[in-house]
């Protein structure tokens, strides 16, 4: 994949991420301000309704005290009732249907409660309604005293809405004089916002306090203050023309969260798609970043390897062109110095492939590791005498430093070994100058640290985090100053955690590092 590509496409999947956790955002905005907007109007509708409730139930109470007081009151005059009769005379039937129909008012000065001296007019309305019908009646004779058969159905009835109605007008104008903490206590208040707020799904804290013309009353709870476009008002007591001096305002301390509340399902979906939109996001770009490093290492490794293998072939190829010479093919002691030579590339190449096919093997778990009881300082100093000739041959030295007392492990020996040999091979390759090596041990409760220090290049930060990964190298592209394909200290890390240990390195650029091997012991 080319880097205008790769750049492209991280390019296109950052902004189709940006608009998605965008659409979400503002569908996320949009369902908040939603319930706000539904909140409100369900306060609002409340507040109207405990205001009409409360008006409503103070008319009620002086109406029923006065209806009470006044239903049995003097006999009526002539001049209070007013009849209409209506009559219709039926000959084929010998039939006299009449409808009559009386309204009676009384009227009453009361003294009202709310000021001295002071009186309201009230009224008592009563309808009765009649209905006779008198049936075989011959209209043209006379019945000779004998009074003809009749059915008769009398309906008497109080017109309290037309008493409430003339009331009303008048109460308003009386009650206005009063003040407010005589008309509505705070328990009344209290209790039907509690049950009117509820009824419409809204349960929380509330605060309220009537005012009068801008100024707080008496009516309120605990400690209220209005707040500019938090506070939600309507009038109390108004007039038929919807005029009032008194308003009801009602705040809400947890109103944000209550909200929030009401919609968390809501929210925590979304939010958990979100998560799991850039959770995908990051996963995919870091599959594409890592492949993209696989590509580029594995191309690294192609290269080094056919570098590895080109050189012993030109060398095999050379020998046996020179074996072929007649000068030289009866010269027997040159003869066995090229097929030497011949043998020792083959190895060499043997070898190379064996630890491709050693690696493949473990990442499959085909790799027979079987374990018995060893010593490591055994395999130490083993592992140092692999390495004899080539330390001596750069003119460097090998120091151990065994201080461990209890050396037993149970472990592959064979694996082991090359674990160490490719260790030492390596602070050997990695030293611009005299290579100076020291191995020391020794011993934790349960288990045995192995150190290797050396004098070499050292590795920056960011190399040690990748060191032992497959086909890693520090050198990059077709560089082989320093020999190898990058699965030394893989084979290594494999391995010891086979063996169920750790390895870690410490190190710092042109000083050198230190390898760390900690095995459990028996």
């Amino acid at each position: 994949m080319g880097k205008k590509v790769f750049v492209l496409i991280i390019v296109l999947m950052s902004i189709a991420l940006i608009g998605i956790i965008s659409v979400q955002v503002f569908w996320i905005k949009n369902t908040i301000q939603i319930t706000e907007a539904q909140f409100t109007s369900n306060v609002r509708f409340a507040l109207a309704k405990v205001s009409e409730d409360i008006k409503q139930r103070e008319f009620e109470d002086f109406y029923l005290k006065l209806s009470e007081i006044y239903r049995e009151g003097e006999k009526f005059k002539a001049s209070d009732i007013r009849k209409f009769i209506y009559e219709k005379i039926d000959t084929t039937n010998n039939e006299k249907f009449t409808y009559s129909q009386s309204v009676i008012e009384q009227n009453y000065k009361v003294p009202t409660e709310f000021f001295e001296n002071d009186s309201i007019n009230f009224k008592e309305i009563f309808s009765k309604e009649e209905i006779v019908i008198v049936k075989d009646q011959n209209f043209d004779k006379d019945y000779n005293g004998i009074n003809p058969p009749e059915e008769r159905y009398i309906k008497v009835g109080r017109f309290e809405g037309a008493e409430k109605s003339y009331l009303e007008r008048q109460f308003d104008v009386w009650t206005s004089r009063l003040p407010i903490h005589k008309r509505v206590s705070n328990k009344e208040i209290s209790y039907r916002l509690n049950n009117e707020l509820k009824s419409r799904g809204i349960d929380t804290d509330f605060k309220y306090g009537i005012y009068s013309n801008g100024l707080a009353t008496q009516v309120k709870s605990g400690y209220f203050r209005k707040e500019a476009g938090k506070s939600y008002k309507v009038p109390m007591f108004a007039d038929e023309d919807g005029n009032s001096n008194f308003q009801l305002y009602v705040t809400f301390p947890e109103k944000k969260n209550f909200i929030l509340s009401s919609i968390y399902k809501i929210l925590t979906l979304s939010a958990f798609f979100i998560l799991i939109i850039i959770l995908a996001f990051v996963s995919a770009l870091y599959q594409l970043v890592k492949q993209k490093q696989i590509s580029e290492i594995k191309t690294d490794f192609i290269n080094n390897m056919t570098h590895e293998f080109k050189t012993p072939i030109a060398t095999i190829n050379l020998a046996l062109d020179a074996i072929k010479n007649p000068k030289i093919i009866g010269e027997q002691e040159k003869v066995l110095r090229y097929v030497k030579m011949i043998r020792d590339e083959n190895k060499r190449m043997h070898a190379q492939v064996e630890n491709v096919l050693r690696i493949s093997k473990l990442e499959k778990n085909q790799l027979d590791v079987s374990k018995e009881k060893v010593d490591i300082h055994d395999i130490l100093e083993e592992a140092v005498t692999h390495v004899d000739l080539l330390i001596k041959d750069k003119g460097g030295s090998i120091k151990l430093d065994l201080k461990a007392y209890d050396t037993e492990i149970l472990a592959n020996e064979f694996h082991i070994t090359n674990v160490i040999v490719n260790m030492l091979d390596n602070a050997i390759k990695y030293s611009n100058e005299v290579p100076k090596i020291n191995i020391s041990t020794d011993n934790t409760n349960k288990s045995i640290i192995i150190k290797i220090k050396d004098n070499g290049i050292g590795m920056t930060k960011s190399v040690q985090k990748n060191i032992f990964k497959k086909f890693y190298r520090e050198e990059r592209g077709n560089i082989h100053n320093v020999k190898g394909h990058g699965l030394g200290l893989s084979y290594v890390k494999k391995i010891i955690e086979i063996h169920q240990g750790e390895i870690s390195v410490e190190s710092e650029k042109g000083i050198g590092s230190t390898f760390s091997i900690k095995l459990p012991l028996i």
